[in-house]
């Protein structure tokens, strides 16, 4: 998984084996040492296992060179090391030592569920596809490698522990790697790894990555800006000093058991709040800070109120992130003093365990999964987001759609807002009341009509802010609606939105393919779907191994959507129940197939509006009711009724005849329908609203008005997208448009041509 290995392993530049040094195997040697340090929480036998784990990653290894000259073996001891740091698990750890063996050194998968147990193997996997990634500049592309990792993670958050284990070794050591591959490395780390570390609560790995990341995107920058901080830091040694003395002699006289840690802001963070807010070195003033460590949550702030008498506080720079942690489970309290000579000092109070999910985040869960193993505390480190990462997976396939639903959730800028039962909320910046609905459960979002902020009525597209009251108003009738996809701003919020709009498509295919199996079935001798039930279990088992669909209910909305032909999946049928002994009636038979349409092959369709996505009305001829129609079984894409004189639809009966369908308008449609007219006018003024009042007294509704690009001539064509309720109702229209000055010719647009 290094991206600093050079060894003759799959897809690498082959290179001539070296043997290592004795003076680097000695190196390698003392890395374990210092790794065996660090398993002191693990018992004899964990301990053992991953010492089994080295030895057979060091033998599978032998003969393979880092960039830098030494044993590649250093590499998965570092990994291994920084997830000991983490106090993660034996088979962590053991994945850590073993992460680079299948890609590189020819192991197989199978080799390593025999020595060291299917988990440990299945970490190995996952970290190995996850090595195969490439995040190019296409979207399409990263989507699907972030759909991946992100699993990963979410099946398993060690897989991604170990994995940004790898990638901060791999930065350490990228000195050694030739420079051009410095900024695709570093651009990488900061785009994706950070944000995760970041998302997942591991602080001190993410500004470690930021950081070098810095440094080798943007090597001046960071040199100027390291220069000027040691500068800094010498100026006002002095001042930090006589802070800290101060400090604990405050808190020695106030008898409170304290530990004070320096903290100073990294390079990249300085860099970056220079950037965004146009600032000079001189004017960023909260480089220094300190970290006030106690041991209860009452401690925290009576240390706050001890620091408050002691220096000024700055107005506007407190934070109390312990009543409202945020979103990837940080504690702390934060305020900014004004310290001697007017220098402003930041200083953050938490107690032991805040301080280790600050550093640690997800990873603190191995730490105290022992002590409250059914605790909060999973709650707050960021658990809530993994799982819902794989119920949206559950619910979308589609990886760019995937992407489109996580990446807003990575980058934790949250706002933070209140249930009427006063509960807080987290959402990310930019939430509208709808990720509110959903965020609380998604029968609630579902179900959402109104809602009101701090008591006043409000739009659902209203975006949140901090400290709102959010009280969301539900009817049991109401269903999502698809314009909210315009608005939301949660992934979780998004999926359950298109869910239910693909639920409702898929119900409707599955009644109009039950409906065209039927017909067929008549048309074949048959009164009726057989029954499902267990009399006919046996017939449905055998058919659906003949469509190859899993179940009756994919079968029918298979055909409903036109992947099946129902004519051959009747006859099939037909042929089956024949052998039971259920004949087909030869009466029932002649009427169906000598009634029907000669140019169809299946029974009739009555359409009157109400259909939703399982019927589209084909927008290259446009049909009102009154026009003479047939419907179409496209693949995959449901009925397409087209009328019966379109070019686009004799083109397709020349090449598909058996998907054509008979289909009938109801007597008494529900609603309106669009088409197409094209009107020839005289230029003029007032040409345009004259023409529009005209359709409007005949009733007709314009829902698009195209003028063109061109430059306006004596006489131009507009061409207008109208809804009318038949085709009586379109010659009226058509007739007022005749009659209205300045218009030359009214005809109705077909593709391939025109009709008046």
């Amino acid at each position: 998984m290094s991206a600093v290995l050079q060894s003759p392993g799959k897809g690498k530049r082959p290179v001539a084996p070296a043997l290592p040094s004795p003076a680097a195997a000695n190196a390698a040697a003392a890395s374990f040492a210092a790794l065996t340090a660090k398993l002191d929480y693990l018992d004899a036998t964990e301990a053992e296992q991953v010492r089994k784990a080295y030895r057979f990653a060091d033998e599978a290894h032998l003969g393979q060179i880092r960039a830098s000259g030494e044993p590649y073996i250093t590499h998965p001891i570092a990994v291994a090391a920084q997830c000991a740091e983490w106090k993660l698990d034996a088979q962590a750890l053991m994945a850590a030592l073993l992460h680079d063996a299948i890609e590189d050194c020819g192991v197989t998968k199978p080799q390593l569920i025999e020595r060291f147990g299917a988990p440990v193997a299945e970490l190995v996997d996952g970290l190995t596809k996850l090595d195969k990634l490439q995040f190019n500049t296409r979207e399409e592309s990263q989507a699907e490698s972030f759909r991946k990792m992100l699993l990963a993670m979410a099946r398993d958050v060690r897989v991604i522990l170990i994995k940004l284990a790898d990638r901060s070794h791999n930065m350490r050591t990228l000195d050694d790697v030739p420079r051009e591959k410095w900024t695709r490395i570093s651009s990488e780390t900061l785009d994706i790894y950070a944000p995760i570390a970041h998302r997942l609560g591991l602080n001190q790995t993410y500004r470690e990555l930021q950081e070098l990341a810095f440094r080798h995107l943007r090597p001046w920058r960071y040199a100027i800006l390291a220069k000027a901080v040691t500068k800094a830091r010498n100026r006002r040694r002095d001042l930090i000093q006589k802070v800290q003395r101060e400090v604990e002699a405050a808190f020695e006289g106030a008898g409170m058991n304290v530990r004070i840690a320096g903290r100073e802001k990294t390079l990249y963070s300085v860099y970056r709040k220079m950037d965004e807010k146009r600032l000079s070195f001189a004017q960023v003033t909260d480089i220094y800070g300190f970290r006030v460590i106690v041991p209860t949550v009452t401690d925290c702030y009576t240390a706050l109120g001890i620091l408050h008498q002691m220096y000024k506080p700055v107005p506007g720079r407190f934070k109390d992130h312990i009543a409202i942690p945020k979103v990837n489970g940080y504690q702390s309290l934060h305020t900014t003093l004004v310290g001697p000579s007017g220098v402003n000092v930041e200083f953050q109070m938490r107690t032991e365990a805040m301080h280790v999910v600050a550093e640690s985040g997800v990873a603190a869960h191995w730490l105290y999964k022992a002590s409250a193993p059914d605790g909060e505390g999973g709650d707050r480190l960021g658990t809530k987001w993994l799982q819902s990462l794989l119920d949206i997976q559950d619910e979308t396939r589609d990886a760019a759609e995937f992407w489109d639903h996580v990446k807003i959730d990575l980058f934790p800028d949250a706002v933070y807002v209140f249930t009427p039962k006063s509960q807080i909320m987290a959402l990310p910046r930019g939430a509208t009341v709808v990720d509110f609905a959903y965020a609380i459960h998604s029968n609630i979002g579902d179900r959402t009509v109104a809602a009101k902020i701090n008591g006043l009525q409000v739009p659902l597209r209203t975006e949140l802010k901090n400290g709102d009251v959010v009280e969301v108003v539900t009817a049991p009738v109401s269903t999502p609606n698809p314009a909210w996809l315009g608005f939301v701003r949660t992934g979780r919020a998004r999926s359950k939105i298109r869910h239910h709009l693909k639920s409702l498509a898929q119900a409707e295919s599955l009644e109009l393919g039950q409906k065209l199996l039927t017909q067929a079935l008549r048309a074949e001798g048959m009164e009726r779907l057989p029954a499902d039930d267990e009399d006919h279990r046996v017939i449905w088992e055998k058919l659906l191994r003949f469509t190859g669909s899993r179940s009756r209910s994919e079968l029918l909305t298979d055909i409903g959507l036109g992947k099946r032909i129902a004519s051959i999946v009747a006859k099939r049928l037909v042929t089956m129940l024949a052998e039971r002994g259920e004949k087909p009636d030869a009466l029932l038979m002649t009427r169906e197939r000598y009634t029907a349409h000669e140019n169809v092959s299946q029974g009739e369709i009555i359409l009157d509006g109400s259909e939703n996505a399982s019927v589209q009305f084909a927008t290259c001829c446009r049909p009102v009711p009154g026009d003479e129609i047939l419907g179409y079984l496209g693949r995959g894409e449901g009925l397409v009724v087209h009328t019966e004189d379109c070019a686009v639809a004799k083109r397709l009966q020349h090449k598909d005849s058996e998907r054509f369908i008979s289909v009938e308008w109801a007597e008494e449609p529900v609603r309106p329908f669009e088409t197409s007219l094209l009107v020839s006018v005289e230029n003029g003024k007032g040409v345009l609203a004259r023409v529009a009042a005209a359709l409007a007294s005949a009733e007709a509704d314009i829902t698009h008005v195209d003028m063109g690009d061109g430059k306006a001539q004596d006489a131009t064509e507009l061409r207008f997208i109208v809804a009318v309720r038949d085709r009586s109702h379109l010659e009226a229209a058509m007739r007022a448009l005749k009659r209205t000055p300045s218009v030359i010719r009214v005809q109705r647009t077909r593709a391939g041509g025109t009709s008046t």
